[in-house]
């Protein structure tokens, strides 16, 4: 008798031993996928929640004849564009130049709806700058500037083959279906590797923008470079002098869009550049050479152009 209890109980402990190994293995295979799920999911430092207020609803239909309605919303946390004239946006367009003037907004994910037949409809969200949307609201040259580039971007972007002159803007609905919070890309954060000597040429580019400062120190001098000299370049090259710099220590430099920001600490320098492209932070890369003290930022650029 006392060998079978002894069988029994070995039995018995054997068993616990299995599940208890099953259990942690069951728990390393949960921690492995709950670590790929994060690895995915944006960082809260490059995106952030906002919740747009409605502005104006455009109806337009897809070559098919289906309905689709354009909710422009407004929201302060979206970055405006170049505060530009009638007069020269005109001009900006007439030019080749003209396809690189980029609105920034936000295109929302489309969603199911019903019209007021009670027939399906699929609207889709666009978020731009509250500033920009009152400046556009009473100009109507702007306006269709704006339901251009909007169109243009959601055909694009999903794939939509719309009727693009055939768009009208509701009198009496803001708004179809409901506001929701969209997630928007906020400013990049780029680490600047630091060099012990300056071996960069300078190859043939066309020159975006110069900017000396002679009335604040604060603000350094620049110089934007497009590489290759064409109509649409692979990427933009950025020279900033820095002579108050000794490390890149005390150098923030973080990149939108169509945005660099840089900041020298304590004080010492800042800088806001708007840049008519859309380039890619997250491919971006940055060098400051410490003998020249000049940081040196290469930033590619969308193809085709990015607008949200």
């Amino acid at each position: 008798m006392a060998s079978i209890t002894d069988k029994t109980l070995l039995s018995a402990e054997l068993e616990e031993e299995e599940e208890e190994m099953e259990e942690k293995e069951f728990q390393k295979l949960l921690l492995q996928a709950y670590q790929k799920i994060q690895s995915s999911v944006p960082s809260s430092a490059e995106y952030m929640f906002i919740r747009p207020l409605p502005g104006f609803c455009l109806k337009i239909h897809t070559v098919s004849g289906e309905k689709v309605f354009v909710n422009v919303c407004r929201s302060p946390d979206i970055p405006p564009p170049a505060d530009l004239s009638n007069e020269e946006l005109s001009c900006l367009i007439e030019s080749q130049a003209g396809s690189n003037f980029r609105i920034p907004m936000s295109l929302g994910e489309p969603h199911a709806e019903v019209d007021n037949s009670n027939n399906g409809c699929t609207a889709y969200d666009v978020t731009i700058n509250t500033s920009f949307y009152n400046k556009m609201k009473g100009n109507g040259f702007l306006k269709e500037f704006f339901i251009t580039i909007v169109l243009e971007g959601l055909s694009e972007k999903y794939n939509l083959n719309l009727t693009n002159q055939d768009w009208r803007i509701l009198k009496n609905r803001k708004f179809m279906g409901s506001v929701s919070e969209q997630n928007i890309r906020t400013k990049s954060k780029l680490i600047i590797q630091e060099m012990e000597n300056s071996e960069t040429k300078e190859k043939a580019s066309n020159v975006l923008q110069s900017s000396v400062s002679e009335s604040s120190a604060t603000v350094p001098e620049y110089k934007i470079v497009a590489e290759p000299s064409l109509s649409h370049p692979d990427r933009l090259v950025a020279k900033i002098c820095l002579p108050k710099m000794t490390s890149v220590k005390s150098l923030e430099l973080n990149l939108g869009e169509d945005h660099i920001v840089l900041q020298g600490q304590p004080g010492l320098y800042h800088l806001d550049i708007f840049i008519p492209y859309s380039i890619v932070p997250e491919e971006s890369k940055a060098q400051f050479h410490r003998e020249t003290k000049i940081l040196t930022v290469t930033m590619p650029i969308q193809r085709p152009l990015l607008l949200s």
